[in-house]
């Protein structure tokens, strides 16, 4: 068998993942670990060389036929040299992935940000499939981004590129503060957090509302209650869904990608919220700017990473 395969690795704070994909992006074979960030950033290098391997030694292929691992790591990276600056999670400290990975597998390695390979898991395998220039939301506990234009990831100089949740985007009079120190931060209204926020502050504010009767309310339990129609929790969706699509608005003069995709555990309200989207980046951006354009759910769901990270060696 000479057919060549790539190795996508996503790095979670408590489990590795590994996926082997096709060079046209199919995922054929995956391999979860445990990554063991409380040994130290040693043997979790160790664990993902391993799980590399042990994946490969698993299925029909050779590690002759790899081309190379790709890495997807959240964290603030310098992603020419593959060295991870800081990552909360894991505990890493100016830890130099690359090479390290490099010399333990004898194949080529690269390194990028967990929310861009995400992106370019979509881009290259899922929703964006075909499409050259796409922009990526995940809205899950904050809001996550990734720009692909001409097929690659755009990093920025600092790989600062892509932040879509820091987007400042709320009028001051109604702008909070973000996890990031900054005001109005798109983040703070279309996130989970965000929506749940929104949600509590009605509460206490002592709305009428059914979500006075919810414990621990999700963002699920908002939008749930939003579909039954519950006129606190519409308001709530319906300004996370317009705060959405006017930055889609902004982002479109800037790069007028033809599709954004959105993925995450709040894109599962599916179109009651999509549609909702699509009107506010409708009434936001100029019509040259939103022509043939395309707002689309995410399709690929928890593996989009590790495609995306396999799709790095493909897409360098």
């Amino acid at each position: 068998m000479s057919e060549k395969i790539v190795v996508g690795v996503d790095i979670g704070g408590t489990t590795i993942k590994v996926g082997i994909c096709s060079m046209e992006g199919a995922l054929l074979h995956t391999y979860e670990g445990a990554t063991e960030v409380e040994k130290g950033s040693d043997a979790v290098c160790a664990n993902i060389a391993d799980y590399a391997k042990l994946i490969v030694e698993q299925s029909p292929f050779t590690w002759e036929q790899v081309e190379g691992v790709g890495i997807g790591i959240a964290g603030f990276l310098d992603i020419p040299n593959g060295i991870v600056k800081k990552s909360v999670n894991l505990y890493f400290d100016n830890v130099p992935l690359k090479s390290i990975l490099e010399e333990k597998l004898g194949k080529k390695v690269l390194v990028n940000n967990d929310a861009n390979v995400a992106a370019l898991g979509e881009a290259w395998a899922g929703a964006g499939r075909g499409i050259s220039d796409c922009v990526c939301y995940t809205l899950g506990t904050g809001v996550g981004g990734g720009v692909i234009i001409n097929g690659k990831i755009v990093e920025g100089f600092a790989g600062m590129a892509g932040e879509l949740g820091h987007i400042p985007i709320v009028p001051d009079l109604e702008a909070i503060q973000c996890g990031c120190g900054k005001m109005g931060c798109l983040e703070t209204v279309s996130s989970a957090t965000g929506i749940i926020r929104m949600a509590k502050d009605a509460v206490e504010r002592g709305d009428r509302t059914s979500l006075s009767f919810v414990e621990n309310i999700m963002a699920k339990d908002v939008v749930d209650a939003a579909k039954a129609g519950d006129e606190v929790a519409a308001r709530i969706v319906a300004r996370a869904a317009h705060y959405l699509g006017k930055s889609m608005a902004t982002v479109s003069v800037v790069l007028n990608p033809q599709r954004f995709i959105i993925g995450g555990g709040v894109s599962k309200a599916g179109e009651f919220l999509f549609e909702q989207i699509r009107e506010a980046f409708k009434k936001a951006a100029p019509e040259m700017a939103q022509e043939g354009v395309e707002i689309v759910p995410a399709i690929l769901g928890n593996d989009a990473g590790v495609v995306g990270a396999a799709g790095l060696i493909i897409r360098a």
